[in-house]
């Protein structure tokens, strides 16, 4: 065993302990600027023009290709890869062999056997742990995330979103002509500025959108068309400031925990992964407490991803995901805090002592994996993974997983905002005491359009 793995440090102190402890903030969105309007008028234009959100820095690549590629995906993946190949993508999740989440990514289909994962490098991981010692004939290349490389930042493939309700339009200028017909999440090719660019029919915060990438040289000419062409429909640029807020109306929970840290039929990955991997470094933070790390784990009826489960292929996790399958316990639910106790909380920050934890806006998260609790009549009946503020909705979101039993709407809850003390020492959490907010259950997606306008092809 190397002294520098991740199992080589567990054995000196808990998962808990470390990852309480790290000095890693919140998820970083580098090399973008934070603002380039304002974050208000960011949000805004997701909704209501369109916006391009530069996805080029802050996430994981990973080239998977070979004739076992697609295997490899198969046998860990919970998805379906029934007619699954070039030109399509899906949200890929993998689990832990008891069914509990290690993370999700998008997987493309680029070419026959050559796929790409983007996303959080936990997925990343795991795969390329199992492509090395499973005996596939396959292999991984690793384009990493601007925060993980040093020097000038070069990257193998810009990527860009454009979304929202002018979002088609946008395009049809940039193309000179209508769109071409792509059903959703499904890939084509577009001419941009002489340069060749494959495409996502996406969409994001309940507006149809567009995501486009390809050689990291043809970037900037790219987006200099898209920006040029989008000032007629109202387009903003959105910073990485408002860029990690646009998941409250949509929905979608960034940062589970990787379910790695405790299985026996995972030591030999605990092995293989170094102490400064993602899963080793990053930071848990937030009023849910507890000394066992398997308490954070999440399944992916927790996460709302019980309609990607499909068992028609064997995969890492299929026996405990058929029993969990039976009788989930939790939902994933918005809540919508109470503005009098978010903004008597806010007031505490005009005194010298007795402060709440400070609220960032539009993002008030600040541990890479926030884990916050609510409760109800003092019981502990669920946990908050995201909180921020949306202009669009006038309200302070968060994202939640409630039992079954208190996660109807409506339902009057508390939120519970601020570490317990002595729970884990981290440069971006201050001396500061607990709050109690209240909150009301309320749909995910949030946002209006995200459940109704908008219904994908």
């Amino acid at each position: 065993m190397s002294e520098q793995s991740l199992a080589a440090i567990l054995q000196k102190t808990s998962p808990v302990k470390l990852l309480r402890n790290s000095s890693i903030g919140p998820y970083v969105y580098p090399v973008v600027q934070s603002e380039y309007t304002s974050w208000r008028d960011e949000q805004w234009a997701w909704q209501h023009a369109c916006v391009l959100f530069n996805q080029s820095y802050h996430m994981s690549d990973m080239y998977v290709e070979g004739p076992d590629a697609l295997k490899l995906l198969s046998a860990l993946g919970i998805n379906t890869f029934k007619n699954f190949g070039p030109n399509k993508a899906k949200q890929y999740v993998v689990c832990s062999p008891e069914g509990y989440v290690i993370g999700d990514v998008i997987l493309f289909g680029l070419e026959e056997n050559v796929f790409n994962l983007v996303g959080r490098p936990s997925v990343h991981n795991w795969v390329q742990y199992n492509c090395e010692t499973g005996g596939y004939n396959a292999k991984c290349r690793r384009d990493e995330r601007a925060a993980a490389q040093k020097g000038p930042i070069v990257r193998q493939a810009y990527r860009y979103q454009v979304q929202g309700p002018n979002a088609l339009k946008l395009m049809e200028k940039v193309l000179g002509g209508p769109v071409p017909e792509v059903k959703f999440f499904q890939m084509t090719t577009f001419t941009i500025a002489g340069k060749t660019v494959r495409v996502l029919r996406h969409g994001m915060v309940g507006q149809p959108g567009f995501e486009l990438f390809g050689p990291w040289g043809d970037g900037e000419a790219v987006k200099s068309v898209i920006v040029e062409a989008g000032k007629e429909f109202g387009l903003r640029l959105v910073g990485g400031r408002a860029y990690s807020s646009n998941t409250l109306e949509s929905g979608w929970i960034p940062s589970p925990l990787p379910a790695i840290y405790t299985s026996p039929k995972m030591k030999a990955y605990r092995e293989w992964l170094p102490a400064t991997a993602y899963e080793g470094v990053c930071s848990l933070g937030g009023s849910f407490y507890s000394d066992n790390i398997e308490d954070y784990y999440l399944t992916p009826y927790d996460l709302g991803y019980g309609a990607s489960v499909k068992f028609d292929h064997e995969f890492v996790g299929r026996e405990a995901l058929e029993k969990i399958s039976k009788s989930p316990k939790r939902t994933k639910v918005t809540l919508a805090l109470n503005e009098d106790d978010v903004l008597k909380a806010m007031r505490t920050m005009f005194q010298k002592g007795d402060r709440a934890k400070y609220i960032d806006f539009p993002s008030a998260v600040y541990a890479t994996w926030p884990y916050d609790q609510v409760m109800k009549n003092g019981k502990t009946i669920g946990i908050s993974t995201w909180v921020g503020y949306s202009s669009n909705e006038g309200k302070m979101l968060t994202l939640a997983i409630l039992d079954n039993e208190h996660a109807a709407n409506g339902n009057d809850v508390t939120f519970v905002w601020g570490e317990q003390p002595g729970t884990g020492s981290k440069p971006t959490v201050e001396p500061h005491v607990q709050m109690e907010i209240r909150a009301q259950v309320a749909p995910v997606p949030y946002a209006e359009v995200a459940r109704t306008a908008y219904r994908p092809k």
